[in-house]
């Protein structure tokens, strides 16, 4: 088979010329890195696949989106379980609730248009960015706690609220994650990964669960992305894991920053 065929039969298959799936899979490799350390790997994700996919639906983009990152979640979740102890009924509580709320939120993406998120979620970021910026300790320190029902309830508050927002809008929803894991359940930057990847796992799989009967999924392209995606992410687990919570801390100030940059743009440019 010459190379002529073997680009007509990706094209067929895919139908996208062999460069744009290249770039894509390039792309889902860095979001997969990024992700397992920080969260965050829709930013460069979706953003990619809207540019790929310029005549897909909205939902489309984020349904082959989220085929792509669950992938590379689950594996990043079970890269941390098997070096962070993980208290299983906090996991249960935020696993449960998360779930639910995505798929309210997947429900609800095409009732609600992105542009009256955004604001709301910026103002959201750059408080959480001051506010990780200024307390120096924050996300450093592990204090071991007794699952109490109001750790259990505080748990399953933050699975309900960033679950749905991870359902209808997604991007900095790792974290979001790990700021709420921190801030309330008093855990350290390595832990809050460690419970991200579980709770965004259970948001994907829920969102999904609403894409895929609806057909919002392009299996093709998901699927080969997932598989860059999961290396990725083991890099990115790797990395979190070799250098602790202080290199996640800056790099989850990096993202955040980034994050909000590009909102501000789309805000004030209306794109």
């Amino acid at each position: 088979m010459d190379m002529h065929s073997i680009l007509s039969l990706v094209n067929s298959v895919f139908g996208l010329e062999a460069h744009t799936i290249l770039s894509l899979v390039f792309f889902a490799f860095c979001a997969g890195a990024i992700d397992a350390a920080v969260g965050g790997g829709g930013l460069i994700q979706i953003p990619a696949l809207m540019g790929a996919l310029p005549h897909f639906s909205t939902a489309t983009v984020f349904g082959t989106n989220k085929l792509a990152s669950i992938c590379g979640t689950a594996s990043a979740a079970v890269s941390y379980m098997r070096q962070v102890k993980i208290q299983w009924k906090l996991l249960a509580v935020i696993g449960v609730t998360a779930f639910i709320s995505s798929f309210g939120g997947a429900a609800c993406v095409s009732m609600i248009p992105p542009s009256v998120l955004r604001p709301f979620v910026l103002f959201m970021l750059i408080v959480i960015a001051i506010y990780t910026f200024t307390k120096k300790q924050f996300g450093q320190v592990h204090f071991q706690q007794s699952i109490t029902p109001k750790i259990l309830f505080l748990a399953g508050v933050g699975g309900l609220l960033i679950g749905f927002y991870d359902g209808i809008f997604g991007p900095g929803t790792g974290s979001f994650f790990i700021f709420y894991f921190i801030r309330y359940l008093k855990v350290d930057f390595i832990n809050a990964s460690a419970l991200s990847k579980i709770g965004n796992f259970m948001t994907n799989f829920a969102a999904l669960s609403f894409f895929i009967p609806t057909g919002h999924v392009l299996f093709a392209l998901g699927l080969t992305m997932a598989v860059s995606n999961v290396a990725g992410s083991l890099v990115g687990v790797k990395m979190a894991l070799k250098y602790g919570s202080g290199f996640i801390r800056i790099i989850f100030l990096i993202l955040v920053s980034v994050l909000i940059v590009k909102l501000a743009y789309q805000i004030f440019t209306g794109s």
